[in-house]
């Protein structure tokens, strides 16, 4: 039973985690990434279709963003999700390929983008301490039924305790990398 709720609690803080990772792959930090146009939908034949289901997308160099659509009639529509999409990309379409580039970010652009990222990181930590009360109750309902005893519940709650310290712990590694990334200029 303990172990169950232990591995469930895992596998909630697990996602957790991927999703701060994902936000993180959001932002813009100033070099080229796949990641950008990951999270922007293309309106193809009346159905919103991801970017890389519709293209090749790869990076030629560190500040360009190279987008090869496979079917020549999604080039205007690629394209103008790009511009409506909140990235503030414009891009240059050569007939083959559409490019776009990555401009330079200025000192307060990387300060709002660290705070976006701090923000991210304590939503995470919300999710993290949401998962351990829900641990903590259960574990507290299985006491109270009797199917665990009092001193079992307690050595459950330290170990959930612990888990939680090293999620959170993982949590502000991961925003701490990325505030570097951020700032490097």
């Amino acid at each position: 039973m303990i172990s169950e709720v232990l591995a469930d609690g895992k596998k909630r803080m697990e996602g957790a985690l991927t999703s701060l990772e994902s936000d993180f792959g959001k932002l813009r930090t100033g070099r080229a990434s796949t990641s950008l146009v990951d999270q922007i939908s293309v309106d193809y034949y009346g159905t919103p279709t991801p970017i890389n289901q519709l293209a090749s997308v790869s990076i030629p160099d560190s500040r360009t963003v190279a987008i090869q659509p496979w079917d020549k009639g999604a080039f205007p529509l690629i394209e103008k999700a790009l511009m409506l999409s909140d990235l503030g990309l414009n891009p240059v379409n050569d007939g083959k390929l559409l490019r776009i580039s990555i401009p330079l970010l200025t000192e307060e652009r990387r300060k709002e983008l660290v705070k976006i990222a701090k923000k991210y990181t304590e939503d995470s930590k919300v999710a993290l301490r949401n998962v351990r009360r829900d641990m903590n109750d259960t574990l507290k309902k299985l006491e109270k039924d009797k199917e665990i005893s009092e001193d079992e519940q307690r050595k459950a709650q330290d170990d959930v305790q612990k888990m939680t310290d090293l999620y959170v712990k993982k949590c502000d590694e991961a925003c701490n990398a990325k505030e570097k990334e951020i700032l490097e200029i």
